[in-house]
């Protein structure tokens, strides 16, 4: 079985888990749509490919077995802008069902680590950017990934110029019950943040800024071993960009975001099915 089979039957399995649909038909029929898990589906496989809407759907056309398994025939395929509709009405939540279901494919460990990366977004014309105020070309994605299995267990994406505690926080909140230690840089030195996850039972790995005496004290009580594993998050950053692109095509920010966190679990499905 190829590498493409493995993952889109997992895809598909996954999708069924986050949106329903299970024996609903995948093409639409009597004047309806197409089912919620084959939509899902179908933008994984579009990641997967790396290529744009029109472009990913020519390729399915011409590979029966892969549509098969989502109950497709290369004559149900939809329009790319069908396509691009249907990704809009999918609700940020349904996603991030999605990630957390594929992060649990690989066997979490207990410790992670947190860091940040930038995304180039997508040239728009000068018309576009001053109808939609778009200025900034970047997008700023945290992730939290295991460092054990290098899955990705959440993601967070700003265009604006929040400070990476605040980010550490928001993001470590909606994992602190399945983390026992939690490490990142200096950039993450805040005392707050070190005594918010001391009380839900995360060990702060989080090296201070050295202005004082106590603070070179700190830094070498912290367990080496442990803390070096925080370079694994930009190791899956770097593997995510290489594989999936370094780009996100959406121009809508809210599409940017859910592409974000699409590219990072068509990332956990991958690797875990390799």
């Amino acid at each position: 079985m190829s590498k493409i089979s493995r993952f889109t039957g997992q895809v598909v399995t996954l999708a069924k888990s986050a949106v329903g649909g299970r024996g609903e038909s995948a093409a639409p029929q009597g004047g309806g749509g197409f089912a919620g898990y084959a939509v899902v589906s179908l933008h994984c496989l579009r990641i997967y490919l790396e290529k744009p809407y029109r472009e990913a759907l020519d390729l399915l056309s011409e590979m029966p077995q892969i549509l098969a398994k989502i109950s497709l025939d290369a004559a149900d395929l939809p329009d790319h802008s069908t396509l691009v509709k249907a990704f809009d009405r999918i609700k940020m939540a349904v996603w991030r069902v999605l990630l957390r279901l594929s992060a649990q494919l690989h066997e979490p460990s207990g410790h992670a680590a947190m860091d940040a990366t930038f995304f180039d977004r997508e040239n728009a014309s000068k018309h576009y950017c001053r109808r939609t105020n778009y200025r900034v070309q970047t997008l700023k994605t945290t992730a939290l990934v295991d460092t054990e299995s290098q899955a990705v267990l959440d993601v967070h994406c700003t265009t604006e110029k929040r400070h990476d505690t605040q980010l550490g926080w928001q993001l470590v909140r909606r994992n602190a019950g399945e983390l026992h230690s939690f490490s990142a840089d200096k950039g993450y030195d805040w005392q707050q943040l070190r005594d918010k996850l001391r009380e839900n039972g995360v060990r702060p790995l989080i090296k201070h800024r050295e202005f004082r005496p106590i603070d070179h004290a700190h830094n070498a009580r912290i367990d080496g071993s442990l803390y070096g594993q925080r370079a694994l998050s930009e190791t899956v950053f770097s593997v995510i960009k290489r594989t999936l692109g370094h780009t996100v095509r959406a121009r809508p920010w809210y599409r940017e975001f859910r592409e974000i966190v699409l590219m990072c679990t068509v990332y956990n499905i991958k690797y875990a099915v390799s």
